[in-house]
């Protein structure tokens, strides 16, 4: 490799390093919103789950509310959530992965499966794959509406409620540092009912009846499931991303060391043969 193509390389190298860079700043900037967007949202989803769990743990909560009732799992939908871009190291690979050998279990008890997408890694994965998607929510990862998570988990409710639907399944990546996100398996639908009570249960007035309430409550805590389900994943997102970019700007900063290093030697060495020759041609 000549002096120019090593320069050039040099150029090149640190030219992508500074886009590397920039990603890097954005996603930390992206990050931090996202994080604030879900320590917003959590007093009102504790508060929430507060509620259900006493209202659930009373003697009559499956007659409540239809949501709480089991039934035997003939039909099952499962939503599946990626990013919409990619440079975010392994996070797309590994949630298509696993929802590849998630939707694999569910067909042995449902042959053919709900299937809905959000987010178009995962959906451009599994038109190439040939997986039936029933819907897919293209802008719900880039926006992060309420509103639109809100319709998602009215459609799945709905669908309970007419008896299409008898599980359904969240899988996305949980945020639990920026060096660590994990993928789990979240049920929807039914709501679970604890199996016990706090010790330090809140005693509650209850006003109207527990039935109305639970009929209230139940679905705003279902479509906050639904809408955390798309923040968490998006900050899972967000995170890997920052991670990714600063590897490969550490990557950059590397090989431009090295090939500064081989620019400076073969450098170098054509002062020195440019030398030799002009002490040779001076001794002739």
């Amino acid at each position: 490799m000549s002096l120019k193509d090593i320069k050039t390389r040099i150029t090149s190298v640190a030219n992508t390093r500074k886009t590397t860079s920039a990603m890097k700043m954005v996603s930390s900037v992206k990050l931090r919103k996202a994080q604030q967007s879900i320590h917003f949202a959590l007093p009102y989803v504790e508060q929430l789950n507060d509620i259900l769990l006493h209202l659930t743990a009373m003697p009559r909560a499956r007659k409540m509310s239809p949501f709480v009732v089991e039934r035997e799992v003939k039909k099952v939908a499962v939503v599946c959530f990626s990013s919409d871009s990619s440079l975010c190291g392994a996070f797309n690979s590994n949630i298509i992965k696993h929802c590849r050998e998630l939707i694999g279990d569910v067909t042995r008890i449902d042959a053919n499966p709900y299937i809905y997408t959000v987010g178009q890694k995962i959906t451009e994965a599994f038109v190439r794959e040939e997986i039936q998607i029933d819907r897919q929510y293209a802008g719900m990862m880039a926006k992060r509406s309420y509103d639109e998570a809100a319709m998602l988990a009215d459609k799945l409710m709905d669908m309970y409620l007419n008896g299409h639907l008898d599980r359904a399944i969240l899988s996305y990546t949980h945020f639990i540092s920026l060096g660590s996100q994990q993928i789990i398996n979240e049920t929807l639908l039914p709501v679970t009912i604890p199996s016990g009570k706090d010790e330090q249960e809140t005693e509650y007035i209850l006003e109207p009846s527990a039935e109305e309430l639970m009929k209230t409550l139940l679905p705003k805590v279902i479509r906050m499931k639904v809408y955390c389900a798309v923040l968490d994943s998006y900050t899972s997102e967000q995170a890997a991303r920052m991670i990714a970019m600063q590897a490969a700007t550490d990557n950059a900063d590397n090989l431009i060391d090295e090939l500064t290093l081989q620019f400076n030697k073969l450098r170098q060495q054509a002062i020195t043969n440019e030398i030799l020759d002009l002490a040779g041609g001076s001794r002739n």
